[in-house]
Parts: C-alpha cells; sequence; structure tokens
C-alpha cells in the first residue's frame, strides 16, 4: 500500500497526461504483487454413495484453505509448511476438531465414521492443493432417512447422493453449515424443482464469469477494446458465444473430452493473443472472428470442467446446462456493459482513447496472461 500510495503521489504531482497512466500503473502493481487465481467457483463438494448396510462420502475441498480454517477454530496460526505430506498429517491429528462440525445422521441419530484423509497437488501450478476426505460406516439396521451437515465452508457446495444399483443420482445445494433435507436410505429422489435449479445454475454460471473469472473477463474485456463500434463488439462476442456454446455442450455429453492440463494452458494463450493483437489492430478484421470462435471453443471445454466439478442433477440435465450457459451469457454482458460504462461512453470518440486506454490495458491483460500460460505449464 506504501508502494501504491507513492506510486499517486508522484503520478499526481507529474504532468496531465502521466496523471492519467496512473490507474493503469497500480492495476500493474497490484498484478504482480499478488497470486491470481482464475475461475473457481468453488473448492468445495460432497458425494454420498449408499452401498447395501454401509455408506461412503467423499469430500474434496482446498487443502490450504480447510487448514486455515481448523487452526483458527483451535486459536493457533496458519503452517508454513504446506506440502501435502504435511497437510495431510495436520488433518489426522486435528481429526477430532474436524468431526465438530461434520454431522451424518440417520433417522435423526448421529452416528460416528471412520475417516481418512488424502492431499495431493492440484492438477497445475495454478491450482489449490486438493484434500479428500473419506467418511464410512455402517447405515444402523432399520434406517430410513438420513441427513447431512458440513459447516466448514462458508460458501454453496453441492450434496450428491447416489444409492447403489439406481442409476439416477440425487443433488441438493447447501449453503455452509446448512443441514440437508432428509434423504431416503432405499433410494434417495428429492421433488424436482425445476425453477429451483434453473435460478440456481444461472447464478452460478454468472458467477463463474463475475467475479471468480478473472482469464474470461479478460478475454471478453479484450474483445471488447479491439473497437468500441457495437457492430465490431457484436460479431465477435456473437462468434464466442456460438463456439462455447457447442463444446459446453458435446463435453457435458461426453462426446468431446480434453484434458485441462491443455485446455487451461491454451485458454490463457488466447487471451494474451487478443490482447497483443488489439496493440497493432485498430479495426476487426475477417480473421479476428474466425480466431475468436477457435478460441470460444477453448472456453467453452473450460466451462465444461468447472461445470463437472460442480455436478449437474440427472433430472434436471438440460435445465441446468441451459441456465448455466444464460449465466456466463449475462456474465459476458456485464463486463462488457462495465466497460462500455466506465470508459467507452466517455472515452471511446476521443483522439487519445486508442494510445491512453486500448494500448496500455492491453498490454497488462496480455501480461498477465503470458504469466498464467507459464504458470499452468508449470506442473
Amino acid at each position: 500500500m506504501t508502494v501504491l500510495a507513492t506510486t499517486f503521489g508522484m503520478m499526481r504531482s507529474a504532468s496531465p497526461r502521466r496523471w492519467r497512466l496512473g490507474p493503469t500503473v497500480c492495476a500493474v502493481a497490484l498484478l504482480c504483487g499478488a497470486t491470481v487465481r482464475a475461475h473457481e467457483i468453488g473448492t468445495t463438494r460432497v458425494s454420498v454413495l449408499l452401498e447395501g448396510r454401509t455408506y461412503n462420502i467423499e469430500i474434496v475441498t482446498d487443502a490450504v484453505a480447510l487448514v486455515e480454517k481448523l487452526e483458527a477454530s483451535a486459536g493457533g496460526s496458519s503452517p508454513a509448511n504446506t506440502r501435502p505430506a504435511r497437510l495431510q498429517s495436520f488433518f489426522t491429528s486435528f481429526d477430532e476438531k474436524f468431526r465438530q462440525r461434520v454431522e451424518l445422521a440417520f433417522d435423526a441419530s448421529a452416528v460416528r465414521p471412520v475417516i481418512s484423509y488424502s492431499v495431493a497437488l492440484g492438477i497445475d501450478a495454478a491450482s489449490p492443493m486438493v484434500a479428500t476426505i473419506r467418511l464410512t460406516g455402517p447405515i444402523p439396521p432399520g434406517a430410513r432417512h438420513f441427513t447431512w451437515t458440513y459447516a466448514w465452508t462458508f460458501a454453496s457446495y453441492a450434496l450428491t447422493v447416489r444409492t447403489a444399483g439406481f442409476e439416477n443420482a440425487a443433488t441438493e445445494w447447501l449453503e455452509g453449515g446448512q443441514t440437508s433435507a432428509p434423504f431416503a436410505v432405499t433410494s434417495p429422489r428429492p421433488p424436482v424443482d425445476r425453477l429451483g435449479t434453473a435460478r440456481r445454475y444461472l447464478n452460478l454460471g454468472f458467477t463463474h464469469i463475475v467475479p471468480l473469472g478473472l482469464d474470461h473477463m479478460l478475454f471478453v474485456l479484450g474483445i471488447y477494446l479491439l473497437s468500441g463500434r457495437a457492430r465490431s463488439v457484436l460479431w465477435q462476442v456473437s462468434a464466442f458465444t456460438v463456439a462455447h456454446s457447442i463444446t459446453l455442450g458435446l463435453s457435458m455429453y461426453g462426446v468431446v473430452a480434453v484434458s485441462p492440463r491443455i485446455v487451461e494452458p491454451l485458454i490463457a494463450l488466447s487471451i494474451a493473443y487478443v490482447a497483443i493483437e488489439n496493440i497493432f489492430l485498430s479495426e476487426l478484421k475477417s480473421w479476428r472472428v474466425a480466431l475468436v470462435f477457435a478460441f470460444g471453443l477453448l472456453h467453452g471445454m473450460g466451462f465444461a470442467g468447472a461445470l463437472k466439478e460442480l455436478g449437474l442433477p440427472r433430472s434436471e440435465f438440460v435445465t441446468a446446462l441451459l441456465t448455466f450457459n444464460l449465466g456466463v451469457e449475462a456474465g459476458q454482458l456485464a463486463v462488457i456493459g462495465a466497460a462500455f460504462m466506465l470508459v467507452g461512453w466517455h472515452c471511446a470518440n476521443r483522439a487519445w482513447y486508442r494510445s491512453r486506454i486500448v494500448v496500455p490495458v492491453s498490454t497488462l491483460i496480455a501480461c498477465t496472461a503470458v504469466y498464467w500460460t507459464i504458470q499452468r505449464l508449470s506442473f
């Protein structure tokens, strides 16, 4: 903060032209001084398998974030050593503390499961370490319903329940600390709530862009910066929308499957390319639309990866897929609308708009995207 304040003071005392570049300089300082992570919707998901007279529950969550919460609840500080083996040992030592905010009950009677912990690196350098926590045990004789509570997250998460021998799984979205509705042990089938599903996945699609999808936001901003003309923006956004809708649908139906280790670095490269091209072009070219379409195919696979982690309710698969996609579109339009209101409306027709806004901001986006590319390749 001291550095930023000093920078602002120097820029303000300098010439008016340099003062206008102050926000860009500060943005560079902020991005360079912080770890940048892109498009993480949520870090926790829970799946339950009821098989015969036993239950098997798997919690997948951000390992470091959970460690910090456990330490805070015990009055300690976060451990300096965050290697997987160290974190796994930490979880084992805090087993009783972890159990205090987790409850699995059959017919309103809590049971004490056997818990095992494992920690693994993320899929790439940009991803957090993943803790997989398994809870197992016997289902009490005669039990008809069970409920679930998990209070180690403050965000929404998906609880998926499946009974062996039944194809369809039941999915319920819970807030951190909320107790689930009772699920039948024999075949958990909660009532279908189409409107609730649509509202939930519309919100998830929007938040996947704003505020969680910084990489997608920068790509859309790069599309907008090429030219403030509505026709230029419309052509590019339409190509991008059609393309990512295609691969999102194909990926979710299992027709297309590409590893995130390939998709994520390519998404970062697509952002860098669009930003660099903005520096050298001032008008929309035909090949630009074709490239944006190709990049949209990549981003669609990125959206699918996030959506697969969240899970889609089988009974409302199409509703969830469509509303998630609509939420993504709403997020993109929000980014374009904000850019227009903050900058384009007042400055797009000024003679200095390109030299003072488009080129500096595109340079910042390109540098950030190149950094992401290197980071995502470091696995």
